[in-house]
């Protein structure tokens, strides 16, 4: 093999032959440098915009999002101006010689934003990828000395983290993130690469900065460890080792994950692949190793430019095969070549000794929640048998693939079954069936993915069983990838075994030789720079240029101008388009507007044709390539790329188009297509009507899609379903239909947040629309769900009067719901106030009404919200008022009630208990069974609590407890402080408790002095004498007078007795008689 033919083109690579000497860098702080001599980039914001345009190198980047990356929320007014004047500063720094208003080499403006155009021979970053693509090359094609020699000059460019000492906005962080990223994953692959050509060395200086850089990533410290133990440096390995999994535990309360501790064991035993180990190299995972081999055959790949990726993916096949498990995530622009790398990966394992499961994502236009797994499940659960398949169905995957259609509306806290027990099944299910055979599972366009899908793929990766092969594809822009999206990948890349897999444009070479796949032309070398220039590289925009271009005849470059193709793929499907007919085109049109995936009945009866005149006309549709059907689905018809349906429903006209949503509605309804998705899509074509719908007919389809989405704890896509549901009633008022919408939104806020931060105008609203309608019920809950929004935020002058208006309207009603409501909600007023005895007597009292009254069903779920709420408050104020065994009677049964929600209420309530009481033991048996109920924060108003407690009780038992009060300081600032939330006064106080544990005693006054205020500024002052009694241990750990101290103490008892909250009285009694005794210790009250 010509070991020449894997070097990166000499004219790219090779400095520029005339002109001054141009040097970007960007890998590290912001440098550039002209003829030798370093210029300064300029004011800070100016270099800012420089180093996204270097970081997005041949992409153009819209004025619109350097502004956003630039100053976020705060842009100027005059932000475009000023973006404009930054570009031109800087051309005139990399070109002074430039005319005013001549055309620059290097910032180019492109539609409406401004690319940079450069590449390896000037901009550090462009060498590195190039090289780092030419490392993969060689690996696949089993050449490791040259991969080994590309990585170390490529990571040789790295100075720091990408654009470091500049002040990044969170969107801008993102991209250098992205950078960072690539930069860590070469290390870890490089290292595989060093140590099986037995020159560890060489990659050490790079890991190490990899280490600084990112000094939790266990991927990267474990190839450190194994490089340095490679060397023969095992002290420094074993060193190392010790240090990062000090800093897991203190910093995250983790112990190493495998692939770490795997390179420890492997240092300890001095199993170190020896130098001279020859070409073969090795792709590790947590329990296996595979070898890809130099001798296997690529030349059979249908891809063009692939070769090295293709090689990742196989040996991830064959790592599954072997027992291991493996992780591959592939991303790049839109059309780069992701889901046919995924596509190619798929072909080769369907080879029927192993299990492939395709999902896909789309862009959301009626497609049902969760639905990429749901075609992944399905898919696996046709491998196992009839008797087994119901058996999975009824453990929880039916809620995903056939929830109920009506489900009944939340009430304030609901007892629905959590997201971790459905993702656990998921995860029981894939390794039941890998069990028996390899199972390989692709999931495509995740960008698209609603968050519940997103949070199932991240929960898979983490969890992945022996066999299993994760692929995903994610687009790297268009769009930029949301913040949900970007905290999954995070968590997904310090995945064992995790690889990332970047796909850059085709180079001219490789251009040429996909035209020549696709459509048997061989271009002469002008045309395949035509081509290249015209498209950037773009795979599916080559492929879709060539193939018209060569419709007219032989390809050249002549042909290639004449086809006058704009940038744009909306652009080439328009022009694909003119050759339709009206009939043909108005299919092609419906069918866009249906999806990516078009079941072939649905579409001939939305068009209103037979299935053999629908098939007829798709037949031109085909040949010009716009869509396809299926072999293995003669049932379908399927859009070749997304872009190209996005294309076609773009230019059909907007009055066409809702008639024709409206049809396409009607047909789904017609043709009893059922199952997970039909209600969500039949919502989804209404709403795209707009008034040539019904609006009553609109909304109810919206308001079941919401249920739906309910149901599959899809929370954010239900609350988007009945926003519009309640919007079109309002807007044609439809008074009933408005206030089923609005009180199954009020149900779905309070299960996601108990209310902190609803929206009062919503509530105020359905609150009207009961009232007017006669419905006092549904009325008097509404108006609890406002009180308690205000209680959530402690604005406790607004929830004061609605408190009274509640027990107002209770007193004289015979209803025992609405009589419960306002006894329930004087009672936790006066808790708010700190009257515990007043709280204790009205809680038991609505307790009681609730309990005895026979009039309303058992299992009626607003009485059960209610008595779920009530148990927990009754519980907290039973304690406050002495009685912890008759609070630990009220919340025990709700341990073992049966369901997710009821335990995650038991195991709050019990842990803020625990707390106040100084219980460590109870805490931690609290808050521990709550988090591993709901580790994914699915409930974060609830965990929030849990998670302080746990910390809290760390703290109490001696389990270092000053990082136990930082961290408990972060979740407090970042969940109660703003928006202010409920407690907050109460955990600042335990935030003292413990840095009095942790004798920092100065940050113990800054923790209480918080708690004061807060206390003074909110009035919430049901833990007012723990408080008060936590500022007299301070002043006794300070070392003050011990007269002062009692003086402190017994004002914090007294106001504690007149408040009759005997729980503290006995913690203050405690604390003085400690204080008689002849050594006591400092913090302690008991």
């Amino acid at each position: 093999m010509d070991v020449g033919s894997l070097a990166p083109p000499a004219a790219a690579m090779a400095p520029m032959a005339s002109g001054p000497t141009l040097r970007l860098q960007v890998l590290g702080p912001l440098r550039m440098w002209r003829d030798d001599q370093e210029v300064d980039a300029g004011p800070r914001q100016q270099a800012s915009l420089f180093a996204l345009l270097l970081a997005r190198y041949g992409s153009p980047v819209r004025r619109a999002d350097l502004i956003d990356m630039i100053w976020g929320a705060e842009a100027p007014t005059s932000a475009v101006n000023v973006v404009h004047k930054y570009v031109g500063a800087l051309r005139r720094l990399l070109e002074p010689d430039l005319p005013p208003r001549g055309a620059s080499s290097y910032l180019v403006r492109r539609g409406d934003g401004y690319m940079c155009a450069t590449g390896p021979a000037v901009l550090d970053l462009a060498r590195f990828q190039t090289l780092t693509a030419s490392a993969r090359t060689a690996v696949g094609q089993g050449m490791p000395e040259v991969a080994l020699d590309r990585y170390v000059e490529a990571l040789g460019l790295w100075h720091g983290p990408a654009g470091d000492r500049l002040v990044h906005s969170p969107g801008a962080a993102a991209v250098f993130t992205g950078l960072n990223d690539e930069f860590l994953d070469a290390c870890t692959a490089s290292t595989e690469t060093a140590v099986a050509c037995g020159r560890p060395e060489r990659v050490l200086p790079p890991l190490r900065l990899a280490s600084s850089m990112a000094p939790l990533h266990e991927p990267v410290h474990a190839a450190l460890v194994t490089a340095l133990g490679a060397a023969g440096q095992q002290a420094e390995a074993l060193a190392v080792f010790r240090a990062v999994r000090l800093a897991l535990r203190k910093d995250l309360g983790v112990d190493p994950g495998p692939l770490l501790e795997r390179a420890h064991q492997r240092v300890l035993r001095q199993d170190l692949t020896p130098a001279g180990t020859p070409s073969p190299v090795v792709l590790t995972t947590p329990g296996t190793s595979t070898v890809v081999s130099p001798g296997r055959d690529l030349a059979r790949d249908s891809l063009v430019g692939r070769s090295g990726e293709l090689a990742v993916l196989r040996a991830g096949l064959d790592r599954a095969a072997g027992g291991g498990s493996g992780l591959v995530l592939v991303e790049g622009e839109p059309g780069v070549g992701k889901s046919r790398l995924l596509d190619a990966a798929a072909a080769e394992a369907d080879d029927g000794h192993r299990l492939v499961a395709r999902g896909r994502c789309t862009t959301g236009e009626g497609a049902p929640s969760m639905w990429p797994w749901m075609q992944v499940i399905r898919q696996v659960l046709d491998d196992v048998d009839g008797q087994e398949r119901a058996i999975w169905l009824e453990t929880g995957l039916g809620a995903i693939l056939e929830p109920q259609d009506e489900v009944p509306a939340r009430p304030v806290l609901s007892t629905g079954t959590g997201q971790f027990r459905l993702f656990e099944t998921v995860v029981a299910l894939v390794a039941h069936v890998s069990a028996c055979r390899p199972v390989v599972i692709a999931v495509d366009d995740l960008q698209w993915a609603d968050n519940a899908s997103l949070q199932l793929f991240g929960h898979l990766s983490s969890r992945l069983p022996p066999g299993v092969l994760l692929l995903g594809a994610v687009r790297d822009r268009a769009p930029v990838p949301c913040a949900d999206l970007a905290r999954i990948l995070a968590a997904v890349s310090r995945s064992p075994g995790h690889h990332r897999l970047r796909i850059g444009p085709l180079g001219v070479h490789d251009v040429a030789e996909l035209v020549r796949l696709e459509t048997g032309q061989v271009p002469d070398p002008d045309a395949a720079r035509a081509l290249h220039l015209r498209t950037d590289g773009n795979p599916f925009f080559v492929q879709e240029l060539a193939r018209l271009a060569a419709g007219a005849g032989p390809l050249t470059q002549e042909a290639v101008a004449r086809a006058g193709i704009p940038a744009t793929v909306r652009d080439v499907v328009r022009d694909r388009m003119a050759g339709l007919d009206g009939d043909a085109t108005r299919l092609l049109e419906i069918a866009a507007l249906i999806g990516r995936d078009v079941n072939l009945n649905l579409l001939a009866e939305a068009a209103g044709l037979d299935a053999a005149t629908c098939l007829a006309r798709l037949d031109l549709v085909q040949a010009l390539g716009l869509a396809t059907t299926l072999p293995d689905d003669p049932y379908s018809v399927h859009f070749a790329h997304d872009l190209v349906r996005q294309s076609v429903s773009d230019a059909t006209p907007a009055r066409r188009a809702a008639r024709l949503h409206l049809r396409i509605a009607d047909a789904l309804e017609r043709t009893h297509l059922q199952g997970e998705s039909a209600p969500e899509r039949v919502a989804h074509h209404l709403w795209e009507a707009g008034p040539l719908a019904d609006p009553a007919r609109t909304a109810a389809a919206l308001v079941r899609s919401g249920r739906r989405a309910a149901a599959k704890s899809a929370l954010d896509v239900a609350e988007q379903q009945l926003r519009l549901a309640a919007q079109i009633s309002r807007t044609a008022r439809l008074a009933t239909a408005e206030l089923g919408a609005l009180s199954e939104l009020t149900a779905v806020v309070g299960m996601r947040s108990m209310f902190a931060g609803a929206e009062l105008q919503v509530l105020e609203r359905a609150e009207h629309l009961a009232r007017s309608l006669g419905r006092e019920v549904e009325a008097a809950g509404i108006l609890y769900s406002r009180w308690a929004a205000h209680v959530q935020g402690i604005d406790l002058d607004r929830c004061g009067p609605l408190a009274q208006q509640l027990r107002d309207q209770g007193e004289p009603s015979p209803h025992p719901i609405i009589r419960t409501y306002g006894l329930q909600a004087w009672g936790i007023h006066q808790y708010h106030l700190g009257n515990i005895g007043e709280g204790v007597r009205y809680l038991s009292e609505a307790q009681h009404t609730l309990r005895t009254d026979s009039t309303v069903p058992r299992d009626d779920p607003v009485r059960n919200g209610l008595q779920l709420l009530l148990t927990g408050m009754l519980a907290e104020t039973t304690a406050l008022h002495g009685d912890l065994d008759g609070a630990r009677a009220l919340l025990d049964p709700l341990e073992s009630a049966g369901d997710d929600y009821t335990a995650t209420v038991w195991a709050t309530w019990s842990a803020r208990i625990a707390a106040m009481a100084g219980d460590p033991a109870w805490a931690l048996h609290a808050a521990r069974r709550g988090i591993t109920i709901d580790p994914e924060l699915s409930y974060a108003f609830l965990g929030t609590y849990q998670r302080l407690a746990l910390l809290w009780g760390r703290a109490a038992t001696g389990d270092d407890p000053a990082a136990a009060a930082d961290e408990a300081q972060r979740v407090i600032e970042e969940n109660l402080v703003d928006p202010v939330r409920s407690c907050v006064s109460t955990w600042y106080g335990l935030l003292g408790e413990m840095r009095l544990l942790a004798g920092q005693t100065d940050l113990a006054a800054v923790a209480l002095d918080h708690a004061e205020h807060r206390l003074a500024a909110h009035g919430q002052r049901y833990a007012e004498g723990l408080i008060l009694l936590l500022r007299a241990r301070l002043l006794h750990a300070q070392g003050r007078p011990v007269d002062t101290v009692r003086a402190a103490a017994e004002t914090a008892r007294r106001l504690a007795a007149e408040r009759e909250a005997h729980l503290f009285v006995r913690r203050a009694d405690s604390f003085l008689v400690s204080l008689r005794a002849p050594a006591p210790r400092p913090g302690a009250d008991h």
